[in-house]
């Protein structure tokens, strides 16, 4: 039998980015964590999507990810 992985999507709420460099920026550092399959941060919404297994990457794993490239972003409520 092999391991499957359940990979979830989390939606982060960030705060203070104000330009598309910043997106890439966000992108970036978020996808570098193991366990995260795809991330997509929308600029207008301020919304980052993931894609993660979060026995690998955890919640606080990608916030953590988002305060290291310079913004906060907190989990969103809905």
């Amino acid at each position: 039998m092999s391991a499957t992985t359940t990979n979830i999507t989390t939606i982060l709420r960030a705060q203070g980015f104000s330009c598309p460099s910043c997106v890439a920026k966000i992108e970036k550092q978020v996808g570098r964590l193991t366990g995260v399959e795809s991330v997509k941060v929308h600029f207008a919404s301020a919304r980052i999507e993931v894609v993660h297994d979060p026995a690998v990457a955890s919640t606080d794993d990608l916030v953590a990810a988002v305060a290291k490239a310079g913004y906060t972003a907190r989990p969103a409520a809905f």
